[in-house]
């Protein structure tokens, strides 16, 4: 404890006192780290408290020096002294930077009440960041001292630096974006205005029952979301089945075939269902010509809704659902054979029940990922209206209605916290513990013939249905414009990603002449920053949950998955109002992207490890300990291995979510950092749809080899077990 004290508080002094406190305009952070004792622009927090007119920053020096003090004491008086400390500092740097901004006070009635500052300030910059994550740290060290959290200083330190994260970054935006839903038109507090936007009818209208066009948003977007987490629940469990428990020689090809929409970005499956079942497309066309069946619209509204989410979440569920049906002990199975129970009662009594938590966790991540869904509803959704599209329109259509999006947004995260709540209901703290410190080298058992011919009755048409979806929307980069000459070109390729040599007499080398290759190498850079932090900071809560006990833990849980309940179009434009203005002045950059894929695909990552954690035994945990293993080498060398399965889906869902994601970065990415998904939208609105596909095409052989390479370097997860031979 002594030790980490003693490290926290060197690491925030040498913060303070060498680095640059604020962000220094366009320098970059070299240039600021070497002018940090010669420019104002680029002066430390020390510098800043004593010269420059900051003197609220003396109070990081104070909490420093009182956690600094904490190490010569000893009992709980240390813990009480850090926390103190760190307390003070945290609160002193955050309130100086959320009430002064870059002119002065950010509040008027704090300028009439204390008059007009000397000097404002800047967002917080590398010293700013590295003196509160020490801070947070010291907090965690003196709660730990106190003997909260077992006193385990990591625990304690991870909790709160977590908890620090989905504030800024998940609460903060969220409560803002929804603040407005209780502001009137005039800018005031108003009970009467929520509740009116609440109930109006567009949002709750039953028209539909009573022989009306249609019901309110809230009822289409509840009914369309129950359907789309019930069928990818089911659809994901199968393939997951198939690929773990059915013929080998299926393996392969499910895997493949089940990750390809997750790979997809999310308007190449609308545009082929569309030229499938569209009016003019080839469904419709050979109806007409051989029944006579005109054709019609049928498509777009919530069939076509439906079956558009069914493609891009279902391999959301199989990931999650494959690495619980791995994890199923063949021995459980083996002892109920054994009492000469056959294979369809065991699969009913003991490997189903088994299955709960992954079920459970699937249905969730699809009932809140359909809620949340922006761009399938916006290709095909036509006359059936659900909450993220009409969020959408609130704030960029003619109406600017600020306050009715911030009201269907607060609907939306009522609609994912009674579903979390009914989880956590369904699951209880049943245990349902598969892996253990126990050898296991059993056979999985094979699934009964009757359910296994039913499976595969489903699962292969669903593969086949998939291949004819990506083969129609692919074809359209190969051809020269889609509907009127179909004669084969690459020359959309070229347009996207030519390549030239320049000429020597300009220095020779490649020259990347393509349209689309400065955001390519800008996606790919920002998305493989993102998704080890995401799948990294994902698993750590997951965890934290499933490992240790402490007040707030289902709001801490609830927060993980807030990002999800919130469309995209809100988050992104809530996170432009927070983080456009002292102290987190980020807008703009390119760590504003990163953030926002992180805590946007973050809750996968929290479910898939809560999922795992739910069959690993605690056991293998404490046999650790008793063997003087540190909390985090417990984690490293024996938990994080038997999370491969978990790891592998939160890696592979943020890194593909990061690269296809429209809706949640539209609105923060600049010229100078253009994304593939906003260059491919740019290209649709100018009618280029063979650009368009033909870098869709691109995105999805690059993502096949990031999934491939990510697989390979984290590898499977060995749990010493037989494998049966093909069925």
């Amino acid at each position: 404890m002594r030790a980490a004290l003693v490290a926290w508080t060197g690491v925030g002094l040498a913060a303070f006192v060498l680095l640059p406190w604020y962000l220094a305009g366009d320098k970059s952070l070299l240039d600021s780290m070497r002018a940090v004792f010669s420019a104002d622009d680029s002066a430390s927090g020390l510098r800043e408290a004593a010269r420059l007119g900051k003197p609220w920053l003396w109070t990081a020096l104070v909490a420093l020096a009182l956690c600094a003090a904490a190490g010569a004491v000893r009992g709980p008086r240390r813990g009480v002294l850090a926390g103190a400390g760190a307390a003070i500092g945290l609160v002193g740097i955050l309130a100086g930077g959320f009430s002064i901004g870059a002119t002065g006070w950010s509040f008027a009635w704090m300028n009439a009440a204390f008059g007009a500052l000397a000097a404002g300030q800047q967002g917080i910059g590398l010293g700013g960041a590295l003196t509160l994550l020490a801070l947070l740290m010291l907090l965690g060290c003196g709660l730990a001292a106190t003997g909260k959290f077992r006193g385990d200083a990591f625990v304690a330190g991870s909790v709160v630096l977590c908890a620090a994260l989905l504030l800024l970054f998940v609460a903060l935006p969220v409560a803002v974006a929804l603040s407005g839903a209780f502001l009137d038109d005039a800018g005031r507090f108003s009970l009467a205005a929520v509740a009116e936007r609440l109930g109006h009818e567009r949002t709750w209208g039953l028209g539909c029952l009573a022989g009306g066009v249609r019901c309110g948003v809230a009822w289409n977007t509840l009914f369309l979301a129950l359907l789309t987490a019930v069928g990818t629940t089911v659809l994901g469990t199968m393939l997951a089945l198939v690929a773990e428990r059915g013929p080998r020689r299926l393996k392969s090809p499910v895997n493949l075939l089940s990750l390809l929409p997750i790979i997809t970005p999310p308007f190449v499956v609308g545009l082929g269902l569309i030229l499938l079942f569209g009016r003019a497309g080839i469904v419709n066309q050979i109806l007409e010509a051989a029944f006579g069946v005109t054709p019609t619209r049928w498509f777009y509204g919530l069939p076509g809704l439906w079956l558009a989410q069914l493609f891009a979440f279902t391999p959301i569920a199989c990931l999650i659902m494959r690495g619980v049906v791995a994890g199923i002990s063949p021995s459980l199975e083996e002892a109920a054979q054994t009492l000469r129970a056959d294979r369809w009662t065991t699969f009913r009594t003991v490997t189903l029940p088994l299955l709960k938590p992954g079920l459970a966790n699937a249905f969730l991540v699809g009932f809140i990922e359909s809620i949340a869904d922006f761009g399938n509803p916006i290709v095909v959704g036509g006359p059936y209206s659900v909450l993220s599209t009409e969020v959408f329109f609130a704030i960029v259509g003619a109406q600017f209605d600020q306050g009715r999006a911030a009201s269907l947004a607060l609907i939306l995260s009522a609609f994912a916290l009674a579903v979390f709540l009914l989880q956590q209901k369904v699951i209880g703290r049943a245990s349902y513990t598969t892996v253990s410190g126990k050898g296991d080298a059993g056979v999985p058992m094979r699934l009964p013939s009757g359910l296994s011919g039913a499976m595969l009755a489903i699962v292969l048409p669903w593969l086949a249905f998939t291949i004819v979806v990506y083969l129609f929307a692919f074809a359209g980069g190969f051809v020269a414009t889609w509907g009127r000459d179909y004669t084969p070109t690459l020359r959309h390729f070229v347009t996207a990603f030519d390549v030239q040599w320049a000429n020597a007499n300009v220095g020779g080398g490649l020259v990347w002449a393509g349209t689309a290759w400065n955001s390519l190498f800008t996606t790919l850079k920002l998305a493989a920053l993102a998704a080890p932090l995401c799948a990294l900071l994902g698993l750590l809560i997951s965890w934290l949950l499933a490992r240790t006990r402490f007040r707030g833990q289902a709001t801490f849980e609830f927060g993980a998955l807030l990002a999800f309940a919130i469309p995209g179009t809100v988050l992104g434009v809530s996170y432009v109002l927070v983080f456009n203005v002292p102290p987190f002045e980020l807008t703009g950059t390119a760590l504003i992207i990163v953030l926002c894929f992180v805590f946007r695909s973050l809750p996968v990552g929290v479910r898939a490890g809560a999922a795992a954690f739910k069959q690993i035994d605690r056991s293998l945990d404490e046999a650790s300990t008793m063997l003087h293993a540190r909390t985090a080498t417990t984690l490293r060398r024996i938990v994080l291995p038997l999370l491969k399965p978990a790891l592998v889906a939160a890696l592979v869902y943020s890194f593909v979510r990061s690269m296809t994601t429209v809706s949640a970065v539209i609105f923060l990415v600049t010229a100078e950092n253009e994304l593939a998904t906003t260059y491919i939208i740019g290209r649709v609105g100018n009618g280029d749809y063979g650009v368009a596909l033909a870098y869709c095409t691109v995105l999805i052989l690059l993502m096949s080899l990031a999934v491939a390479a990510i697989q390979w370097l984290v590898g499977e997860r060995r749990l010493g077990r037989r494998h049966a031979g093909a069925l």
